[in-house]
């Protein structure tokens, strides 16, 4: 529960009171989930002070072109860090250490490769002509995946 609360008055009388929240950077936010059950509604036209979800790991504030992924900068992922760095950031919330990010590599690496009756059954169309054999092979081929991923 939140430790700061927000008086809403109704018509004088009514008072509600609201959860304010604390946001990861940026602003606070009042919490309005049981407004509906006292008989009102906000109305926010073009949702400009509305946060329409929680999150742990992003922080947008559009008007300052702000986007943060885990605090870092999306522009400093895209251009400082590979793919597999970004992926253990948001996964871990920090940059990796060498070693981190060698134990992380070798880990995605194991779970991702691919058996080799896999890869040569997908080969195998080259030598099928174009007569629409294709089209059956890649569906059996299908089937059988699909029927592995269940293993």
């Amino acid at each position: 529960m939140a430790d700061t609360k927000a008086k809403l008055t109704l018509n004088g009388d009514t008072a509600v009171e609201l959860d304010v929240l604390k946001g990861t950077l940026g602003q606070d936010v009042i919490d309005i989930r049981t407004l509906g059950s006292k008989g009102v509604f906000t109305f926010d036209p073009g949702f400009t002070s509305t946060a329409s979800c929680e999150s742990k790991i992003t922080f947008i504030d559009g008007d300052e072109g702000i986007l943060l992924h885990r605090g870092f900068p999306i522009d400093q992922l895209a251009t400082d860090s590979n793919y597999l760095e970004v992926c253990y950031i948001l996964l871990n919330g920090e940059k990796p250490t060498q070693e981190q990010y060698d134990e992380f590599k070798t880990t995605v690496t194991r779970h991702t490769m691919i058996h080799e009756q896999i890869t040569r059954l997908l080969r195998f169309p080259s030598r099928l002509t174009s007569n629409g054999s294709h089209v059956w092979y890649y569906r059996r081929a299908g089937g059988v995946l699909s029927r592995l991923a269940g293993c």
